[in-house]
């Protein structure tokens, strides 16, 4: 007769290999590496936004970005599992797993419970050969994915003896060579959960430019920053981001100076006095500092067109052609307000339809002044608007605004006195 013991044995261990049956299919294992060209060739750091799960990472200077699927966690044993060991299996808290290292470098070495949780970690500057870890393990059913410079690596296994101590991961020896370099290096892998489909945005930083891509990986690949300058006469540095042919401001404009660095910009935030301008000012939504910190200034557009220039060197207020070749790039009027517009409600309130940002635009709805001077309430968060440099006559002159309740860019003219933001495209 069976003990109670043998029996469990029995059951667990049908229970792993009907697992290892359901874990079968092929996991997303993508590694994104990052370059620069242009105004710098060197990336200081890189964020990486998922737009789809609203996650984000930073992958420090040198790094490799590794997207894997948080379902399996990792990728199935297949022509290369010569290349892992795991032994001895089934019987012991403690197992001693081998892998071959293809080429010397950051290996990144994770395990996970069977629920896709990761209970431990270990990154080294492994040699080139054979390198062995002991794994100590509690009763369970596991994960092992090994990510190096060139190689993945899984391997599913169970432990049936109890172990009491910390799921750990230890450095044994290199067979090939005698000893194991293990200080930290200046190359190392950044994870991220990342599923088939997913909107990323990848923000990469050189000094003080910035430059913003947008990207759905379907495998692994060399993400290239086209950095430029754009820095205004505040001192006020922006990222940018290329949308078709053009390359855009991916914030809206927030200086309080013309071109020169010195003639400044006037601040009015008298109602009446906004009211009978024809001559250039600048607002916070609200008179609110903060306003003009989150989502950028207002501007009449007087100011916006002013001979002075209020944009940075190299760039200009978009002409109504120019808003008419973003939005028809995108798809349309009736389509492209939801690729710019950020997602979520920290700067939109809700419903925010259909917002996506996968062109990194990134649009916040910064509201607007009335041509009366008034600052409408509702307009804060609710739409954004920007000028064009054309006018439509006399007074009126063309912009284009999202509301946050639709998924269109509103093509419209309205009287110059108006207040909106700006959003600058290189020359």
């Amino acid at each position: 007769m069976k003990t109670k013991n043998t029996l469990f044995s029995a059951v667990f261990t049908t229970l792993f290999l009907l697992l290892l049956g359901t874990l079968n299919s092929s996991a997303l294992d993508y590694s994104i590496t990052f370059s620069g060209s242009g105004a710098s060739s060197s990336v200081g750091s890189v964020i990486v936004q998922n737009l789809t799960k609203g996650t984000t990472v930073t992958v420090p200077s040198g790094n490799t970005l590794n997207l894997s699927d948080a379902i399996n966690a990792v990728n199935q044993l297949g022509a290369n599992s010569e290349k892992i060991s795991i032994y001895p299996n089934l019987i012991q808290a403690k197992s001693t797993l081998s892998f071959y290292a293809k080429q010397a470098g950051i290996t990144q070495i994770n395990v996970y419970s069977i629920d896709a949780k990761k209970l431990a970690d270990l990154s080294l500057n492994l040699l080139e050969g054979k390198n062995s870890f002991l794994l100590s393990l509690s009763k369970g059913v596991y994960i092992i994915k090994v990510t190096g410079p060139g190689y993945t690596y899984s391997a599913k296994t169970v432990q049936q003896k109890n172990y009491e101590g910390k799921t750990e991961i230890a450095f044994l020896d290199n067979t090939n060579i005698v000893a194991s370099v293990r200080q930290k290096s200046k190359t190392a892998i950044t994870p991220m959960p990342y599923s088939s489909g997913d909107q990323l945005l990848y923000k990469g930083i050189s000094g003080n430019n910035a430059t913003v891509v947008a990207d759905v990986p379907t495998s692994s690949k060399n993400v290239n920053f086209e950095f430029a300058e754009c820095k205004d006469a505040d001192g006020n540095y922006y990222p940018i981001v290329k949308i078709g042919t053009q390359t855009w401001m991916a914030e809206n404009l927030r200086t309080t100076h013309f071109r020169d660095g010195t003639t400044a910009i006037p601040n009015v935030t008298v109602d009446a006095d906004w009211s009978v301008l024809a001559t250039s000012a600048w607002c916070d939504h609200g008179n609110n500092t903060s306003n003009g910190t989150t989502f950028g200034h207002l501007y009449n557009w007087y100011a916006a067109t002013d001979v002075r220039n209020i944009t940075p060197t190299g760039w200009h207020v978009p002409s109504d052609a120019e808003w008419t070749t973003l939005t028809t790039y995108l798809g349309g009027e009736t389509a492209a307000g939801g690729k710019l517009k950020e997602t979520g409600l920290t700067h939109w309130i809700t419903p925010n339809t259909g917002a996506t940002n996968e062109t990194g635009f990134t649009a916040l709805g910064g509201g607007g002044r009335d041509m009366s001077g008034a600052f409408p309430v509702s307009d804060l968060m609710y739409r954004t608007n920007w000028w064009s440099s054309t006018q439509f006559d006399v007074n009126p002159a063309w912009y284009r605004g999202i509301p946050t309740n639709n998924v269109i860019v509103a093509k419209a003219y309205y009287n110059k006195k108006a207040g909106f933001s700006v959003r600058c495209v290189k020359d």
